[in-house]
């Protein structure tokens, strides 16, 4: 189970303009407020802050060594590049959805995280439903699909995403029409021996947990689900639920797993 959010997080407004906005987090997560004049390098490492500024919402662990704050950003950095220089439809994530020439799949992400995939599908051209259930990852992609949305090259891929904060298997329930293809990428634990994990995942674990009802979601998904279920897992990592999917893409870290229900058309 996830650590309570009141016990390691509090909302921060990092100047006096955002301090309206920063109680309305408060009071809508139950979580804290911090002073402005919060100093998050004084604080014990163990916590971390939700910071509302001019930048929007990001994610920033406590104390003297934390690394740099976690945010949304589908403008700039690794997000920007990978849409640069990524490969296009060679990648593996959209061999593992299915694309091919005019046949471009809507995708419901139903574990949308920091929405980074999701973006790499739309960029290619498909259509994707994303779905985040833990409130504060929801808000930090919703920051970031706002502040990118009016971007002349990037907002229309931003028109292409949609996002529904709730509970994914809900909202398969509710579905008017069945997702083409769904996409799962569930928390996986992280044993002590793992390389250094990368700093938004150090929050996340705390944040999601482990995403134990992973199976669930997978069965429900293949219940539902018009041509395919995709699964992101470790490379060594077992498969959920024991289920052998219909074939397998294995790069150097991780790979697809693919459950085929019909053929994409």
């Amino acid at each position: 189970m996830p650590i309570p959010l009141d016990s390691w997080l509090s909302i921060w407004p990092q100047t006096p303009a955002y301090i309206d906005r920063a109680r309305e987090l408060a009071q809508q997560l139950q979580l804290p407020l911090q002073a402005i004049d919060c100093v998050p390098k004084a604080l014990d490492s163990g916590q971390a802050l939700l910071c509302v500024g001019a930048s929007g919402l990001a994610l920033q662990q406590a104390g003297k060594k934390a690394p740099g704050p976690v945010r949304v950003d589908f403008l700039e950095g690794a997000v920007a590049h990978r849409r640069l220089f990524g490969g296009g439809a060679g990648q593996q994530i959209a061999k593992a959805i299915g694309l091919k020439s005019g046949i471009r799949p809507q995708v419901a992400d139903l574990t949308a995280g920091l929405g980074r995939d999701s973006f790499v599908l739309a960029t290619l051209g498909c259509r994707v439903q994303m779905v985040e259930r833990t409130a504060v990852v929801g808000l930090l992609l919703e920051d970031g699909l706002a502040r990118a949305q009016f971007d002349p090259e990037v907002g229309p891929i931003i028109a292409a995403m949609a996002l529904h904060q709730g509970d994914a298997i809900d909202w398969l329930a509710a579905a008017s029409t069945a997702p083409e293809v769904v996409y799962l990428d569930p928390m996986f634990p992280h044993s002590a021996k793992s390389a250094q994990v990368k700093k938004e995942m150090l929050l996340f674990r705390d944040l999601v947990g482990e995403d134990a009802d992973a199976s669930v979601l997978l069965e429900a998904a293949l219940a539902a689900a018009e041509y395919r279920v995709v699964v992101k897992r470790p490379r060594k990592a077992p498969t959920l639920n024991t289920r052998k999917p219909s074939f397998t893409l294995e790069g150097k870290s991780g790979r697809f797993d693919v459950y085929s229900l019909k053929a994409l058309r």
